[in-house]
């Protein structure tokens, strides 16, 4: 198994950080996990659709956004199921839609969360998560996770009807704290979020899971580990003087 030393990749300034901003999928919930119950429905096929499905979701939100046909997350989701299962030559009956969309909604959050979010709340930090999801999917997630008394604030795109990498989407973050962006740590496990994220102006972090490499888009995250714990260790060492 591969194993991620944290990283901090791009010199910042010393204490400075104020408030934390997660994404939701991938970074908090593991958008995999689905592929359990996708293997039961389609054996030998889980992995396959949950990976294609995750692809195929995120195409559709940057379609969308780039040609102003915005729709709620939850359905750019269901579409990229159904899409993924005639491309897999899967046959999706509505039960079986119906059943993952169900497990879609309460995503195994990774197991570090929890302990990470607690002990950034009692440092001080302002947390918020900054998804793509509708509020309705993120209220139940992290009501499932057990961390809605961490996570107080829920920023959704839906609010300003573009999804990432749209500028608008990361201003919610900003808009929210009344601090630049610059103060604000955006944690995400997808790197083109990351990039994203930087070039709005946020110090990013980019929780590296799989050890995948770095996008060629001129963006180096300013810190990266392969856990949230390595979230924790650089939060601390930048943080804003009391």
């Amino acid at each position: 198994m591969l194993i991620l030393q944290a990283t901090h990749t791009n010199k910042i300034p010393p204490m400075t950080l104020q408030a934390i901003v997660f994404d939701a999928y991938g970074t908090l919930f593991d958008v995999y996990s689905i592929g359990a119950a996708a293997e039961q429905l389609f054996p030998g096929k889980g992995d396959a659709l949950a990976a294609l499905w995750r692809d195929k979701q995120i195409e559709y939100t940057r379609l969308r956004t780039m040609c102003s046909m915005y729709k709620p997350f939850w359905e750019v989701t269901q579409d990229a199921l159904v899409f993924s299962c005639k491309k897999l030559g899967l046959e999706l009956n509505l039960d079986a839609q119906h059943a993952l969309m169900a497990q879609y909604a309460i995503l195994q959050p990774f197991p570090e969360n929890l302990e990470v979010a607690q002990q950034l709340q009692q440092q001080g930090f302002k947390l918020a998560i900054l998804s793509n999801a509708n509020t309705e999917m993120l209220e139940v997630a992290v009501k499932a996770a057990g961390m809605q008394s961490l996570f107080t604030h829920l920023l959704s795109a839906d609010s300003v009807r573009k999804f990432k990498t749209a500028p608008e989407t990361y201003q919610l973050g900003t808009d929210l704290f009344g601090i630049p962006a610059k103060n604000i740590l955006f944690v995400s496990s997808n790197c083109w979020d990351v990039c994203g994220a930087s070039w709005f102006g946020y110090t990013t972090f980019w929780v590296n899971r799989a050890g995948a490499p770095l996008e060629e888009l001129g963006v180096t995250p300013h810190g990266q580990g392969s856990s949230l714990k390595d979230v924790l260790a650089f939060a601390l060492q930048h943080r804003e003087p009391a």
